[in-house]
């Protein structure tokens, strides 16, 4: 992605059909971003964060409403070319790194740049040695996941998700699994390299302190969203 992009989420229900019974987990969810800008959203277990971020993140659809990226509705496109669009647009860290265990550290942050033809452009492998070399792991690239701590796994993630330069760099509890130091350092080295590459970026997490480091924050509880 090389536009800034902008973020709307317009009255988004989400419900699920279980054997029993009906469960509304987001109820009339809205809310605007444009490039640049970051969010967090607290909540309690349950409330629907992960949820919201798959749908912003275009990995599952809403029951009703609607998702707007850069102005286009990505769950009008056909099931290939909203993989590409995800692929393009959208990074994801998790609170588990994904690495794959078999691959080297340079190897792992240019999964995404080969999942489509002409993905990364001719500098991809370029652009992963210059992410890595800014998380502080230039030094570390032919390691395996195994050789590295939780920490340096975790910056790995982070390199992985900006290598196709995606609009929007989403977070699902990214230092959860961290000790404070290291995710401290973790919630820095997002914030300067959301800053540098001006991505929307949403952290979805249960820390304070990690929430703070946004511009913006809402909790949402029982599906519905709140100043914070």
């Amino acid at each position: 992605m090389t536009e800034p992009v902008s973020l709307q989420v317009i009255d988004v229900h989400k419900r699920f059909v279980t054997a029993h019974d009906e469960v509304e987990v987001l109820r009339g969810v809205s809310f605007e971003m444009a490039a640049g800008e970051s969010l967090a959203v607290l909540g309690p277990s349950g409330s629907g964060k992960s949820t919201l971020l798959h749908l912003v993140g275009t990995l599952d659809p809403p029951s009703s409403g609607q998702v707007r990226i850069g102005g286009r509705d990505p769950y009008a496109l056909s099931e290939v070319a909203l993989a590409r669009f995800r692929n393009e647009n959208v990074g994801f860290v998790f609170q588990d790194h994904h690495l794959l265990p078999q691959y080297s550290v340079i190897e792992n942050v240019l999964v995404p740049t080969v999942a489509f033809p002409g993905g990364g452009g001719e500098n991809a492998e370029q652009r992963a040695r210059e992410l890595l070399d800014r998380v502080d792991l230039g030094h570390r690239l032919e390691h395996r996941p195994a050789e590295l701590s939780g920490g340096e796994r975790q910056r790995v993630a982070v390199a992985r998700a900006l290598v196709n330069r995606p609009g929007l760099l989403l977070c699902d509890e990214p230092t959860g699994s961290l000790d404070q130091a290291t995710a401290a350092r973790v919630a820095e080295l997002l914030m300067e390299l959301h800053e540098a590459e001006k991505t929307i970026l949403i952290l979805v997490t249960h820390s304070l302190g990690l929430a703070g480091h946004a511009a913006r924050r809402f909790e949402l509880t029982e599906g519905r969203c709140s100043a914070a």
